[in-house]
C-alpha cells in the first residue's frame, strides 16, 4: 500500500538527492506497469485534474462569435477564430511554434471541423486536438478545469511519466498530486491496481526514487 505520506517522503529524497540548478526544475512521477500485452493496443491518454498547482495550464480557445467574446472576457490565454486558422493551413512553422505555446485546446463545436483541416495533422499526434465545446457552455468552468489539469499519455508501452508540479512546491502537495493521477490510471489500467509494478519519483535532472516494493493493494 502506498500512502501520501510515503508519496512525499519520496518527493522529499528526491529534491534531497538532485543538485541545485538556475531554473526550476519539474517533479515528475514515473509509473511502471506489468502483466499488460502492449500488443493488443494498450494506450492511456488522459486530462487529469490536480488538487495544487504553481502555474495554471496555458488554455488557448479556438472560437467565433459569442463564445470568442465570452473566452476573451475569461481571460484565455489566446483565443483563436478561423481566420487565424486558415492563416495556420499555409504555414506549418508558425503552426507548430503555435501548438506547442499551449498545454490544451479547446474549440466551439462549429469550428472543430476547420481545426482538423488546418491543423489536425500535427495536433493529434502530439495528443492536444481540443476539446469540443458545446453551444452556451459556461466558458470559464472550462478554463477553471483545464488550468488545474495536466496530460497523460502513453501507447504500447509498460511506463509512462508527467510532470506533477516544480520544485518549489511543498513536498505535501507534490504528493497529493501523485496520488491524484495514479487513482485515475489505476481506473484506466485492465486489472486496476494489479497492473501496477513501481513507482518512482524524480526531478528535471535528478535521479528516480524507486518504491521498491509492488504496489499489492489500493492506494490509502
Amino acid at each position: 500500500m502506498i500512502t501520501e505520506a510515503q508519496l512525499a517522503e519520496m518527493v522529499k529524497e528526491a529534491k534531497d538527492a538532485t543538485k541545485q540548478r538556475k531554473f526550476k526544475q519539474s517533479i515528475e512521477l514515473i509509473i511502471n506497469f506489468k502483466d499488460i500485452d502492449v500488443k493488443k493496443g494498450f494506450a492511456i491518454n488522459e486530462v487529469i485534474q490536480i488538487p495544487k498547482t504553481s502555474s495554471p495550464a496555458t488554455v488557448c480557445i479556438m472560437a467565433t462569435g459569442d463564445m470568442g467574446q465570452k473566452a476573451k472576457q475569461a481571460n484565455a490565454d489566446a483565443v483563436v477564430g478561423t481566420e487565424e486558422l486558415d492563416k495556420f493551413a499555409t504555414n506549418k512553422r508558425e503552426s507548430r511554434k503555435f501548438i506547442n505555446k499551449y498545454d490544451f485546446f479547446l474549440a466551439d463545436t462549429q469550428v472543430m471541423p476547420i481545426v482538423g483541416k488546418t491543423l489536425g495533422q500535427l495536433l493529434g499526434p502530439r495528443g492536444k486536438m481540443p476539446t469540443p465545446v458545446p453551444f452556451n457552455a459556461p466558458i470559464e468552468s472550462f478554463l477553471q478545469r483545464f488550468r488545474s489539469s495536466i496530460k497523460v499519455r502513453t501507447r504500447a508501452s509498460l511506463s509512462m511519466s508527467c510532470k506533477i508540479g516544480d520544485e518549489s512546491m511543498e513536498d505535501a502537495d507534490l504528493a497529493t498530486n501523485a496520488h491524484a493521477v495514479l487513482s485515475a490510471i489505476e481506473k484506466k489500467l485492465p486489472n486496476g491496481e494489479k497492473n501496477i509494478k513501481r513507482i518512482m519519483i524524480k526531478t528535471t535532472m535528478g535521479k528516480p526514487i524507486k518504491q521498491v516494493q509492488e504496489v499489492k493493494k489500493k492506494f490509502a
